[in-house]
């Protein structure tokens, strides 16, 4: 089967591409660098011709409000245009656990205006919204930042590590459509700013993680809800000290 992947050089694109390649399957890893651009619509033809199923796993070069919305409209429309002429049969995109809760994001804004279009395009597809990522854990130190001090919400967070997403992504690929949205999360829930601290501690970064229900997360104000699964989703089984002990060590 013919499969191209959206976003196929970034994190969990790359990754996604090399466990479906390893099935069998002929993989396009298709991103700007290679050609194919959805933006443009350069090369999106030609990469699509005979495909079957095709993954949208690209993000925002820009998380300013109005750029992100115009990518994921944008993107989204030449992408479900160009794979209604090719024949797609199933048409699956990653987005994120409580993205309909969290619109006073831009980002999130965008997510949504992404997933209507799906929804509406007529083509066979599965939404996979996903709780954060293990690996985005400095980032979101870094979002929280003044000083010494990371201000972050105590809210409740249940990241997933990049190899959990991956093979949930290649195994729904290898799936029929569900026309619908299912959810994957990490295996343990922890409070965002607790987590963070401990993820400090063992990069031995200095910084003093503190608790603040007032802080927000990326514009959004965060509670209990927000961010975690609680419509059955597919569990990854790497916890944060596995993950840590795999991958986060600095190099």
């Amino acid at each position: 089967m013919k499969i191209v992947v959206i976003g196929g050089t970034g994190l969990i694109g790359s990754k996604t591409v090399e466990r479906l390649r390893q099935k069998g399957h002929e993989v396009i890893a298709a991103s700007p660098n290679s050609g194919v651009n959805t933006i443009t619509g350069e090369g999106l033809a030609a990469a699509l011709e005979g495909a079957e199923v095709v993954l949208d796993l690209a993000n925002s070069p820009s998380f300013e409000d109005k750029a992100v919305l115009e990518f994921f409209e944008i993107s989204g429309r030449n992408l479900l245009a160009a794979e209604k002429i090719a024949g797609v049969k199933h048409h699956i995109a990653l987005s994120v656990v409580g993205t309909e809760r969290l619109q006073d994001s831009g980002y999130f804004r965008g997510k949504l205006a992404q997933e209507k279009l799906i929804k509406a395009s007529g083509i066979p597809y599965t939404i996979v919204h996903s709780t954060q990522f293990m690996e985005f854990l400095n980032g979101i130190a870094q979002s929280g930042t003044i000083g010494q001090t990371v201000r972050l919400s105590p809210a409740f967070v249940q990241p997933i590590a990049s190899d959990d997403v991956a093979d949930a992504m290649a195994d729904v690929a290898l799936s029929a459509p569900a026309n619908a949205t299912i959810e994957i999360s990490g295996p343990e829930r922890a409070r965002l700013s607790e987590l963070v601290a401990r993820y400090l501690k063992a990069i031995k970064d200095p910084r003093i993680v503190e608790a603040d229900p007032e802080a927000k997360y990326f514009g959004v104000r965060l509670n209990d809800q927000s961010l975690v699964s609680d419509d059955n989703p597919r569990l990854g089984s790497i916890t944060f000290e596995q993950w840590f002990a795999k991958s986060a060590q600095p190099k």
